[in-house]
Formats: C-alpha cells, sequence, structure tokens
C-alpha cells in the first residue's frame, strides 16, 4: 500500500479549521488517521460546547480511541500506530492527551509561541520522564494554517473596535 502525503491528510484538518472559523470559533482543526484512512474529524468547539477543554485535538481523540475500541474487547482506547494532523501545536492539555493515549505521532501545521507544548514552549511530547513520546513533524502546511488564524483575529479585533 502506498503511502499517503501527509499535505492530503493535513488538508482535511485544515477543512475541520474552517468549519472552526465559520462558527465563530478559534480555527483549529483535527484528523486522526489509522491505516492510511481518517478516523476521527473534529474542530475547536469551546464556545459552543462552553467547554475550555473542547479543543479540536481532544475531541478527535476521543472520537478515535471510541473507534479504535468498537467491538475490541479489553482495548483502552490506545491510539498506538495513530497519527493525530493539527492545524496549531497543541497545547499542553492537548499534548498530554497525546502521551496518554500512546498516539504514534502527530503531525501539525504552524506552531503556537504562546502555547506550544510540541517543542515551542514545552515539549510534553518529547519528555523523557514520561512513559511515551510521540514523534513529531511540525510545519506541514504552516502558511495555509497560520494565514486562517491570522484572518480570524484580524476580524475578531475589528468586530471589538
Amino acid at each position: 500500500m502506498q503511502p499517503i502525503p501527509h499535505e492530503h491528510f493535513m488538508k482535511e484538518a485544515l477543512k475541520q479549521a474552517q468549519r472552526a472559523f465559520d462558527a465563530g470559533e478559534i480555527p483549529v482543526g483535527a484528523v486522526v488517521v489509522f491505516d492510511n484512512k481518517i478516523i476521527a474529524r473534529a474542530f475547536n468547539q469551546m464556545e459552543t460546547l462552553h467547554d475550555p477543554t473542547a479543543h479540536a485535538e481532544m475531541i478527535a481523540m476521543t472520537q478515535a480511541s471510541e473507534a479504535l475500541s468498537r467491538g475490541q474487547e479489553g482495548h483502552r482506547g490506545s491510539l498506538e500506530k495513530a497519527t493525530l494532523y493539527a492545524t496549531l501545536e497543541p497545547c499542553p492539555m492537548c499534548a498530554g492527551a497525546l502521551v496518554m493515549t500512546k498516539c504514534s505521532s502527530l503531525v501539525y501545521g504552524t506552531e503556537d509561541p504562546r502555547a506550544g507544548a510540541c517543542g515551542s514552549i514545552l515539549n510534553v511530547t518529547q519528555d523523557d520522564r514520561l512513559n511515551h513520546r510521540v514523534q513529531v513533524l511540525p510545519g506541514v502546511m504552516a502558511m495555509e494554517s497560520r494565514s486562517l488564524l491570522q484572518e480570524f483575529f484580524r476580524t475578531l479585533r475589528k468586530e471589538r473596535r
């Protein structure tokens, strides 16, 4: 089976980010891939759900864990051999969840210089003190991811004037 390029799945994550943008949420999208198939899709829903933990990555990981454990007695929802694609570098909460679910790899678009926990200000996914490390590939379609975030915050600032 031929591997599918990272850009293909990042485009799907960007579609989710656009859904967040359209809903008035910070435009972050995520998909989880297992065996070269998308098994979960999500976008930020913190405002919609009135839940500060409703990050795209958290929702996608929950969906993926459920999908992988369905019909598998004893499966604890591990994301081993799965890859999470996110348009923005995950925060400490999401990076911790990547480690706890034993997700194999993370591919993200643009770095988060304020809350990034996968290499920018923290590196939770590579911390040797934790029981699992996540392979991280940053910068895939970074410009597209960054542009959507910049447009969102530019519009938000104009509305607040």
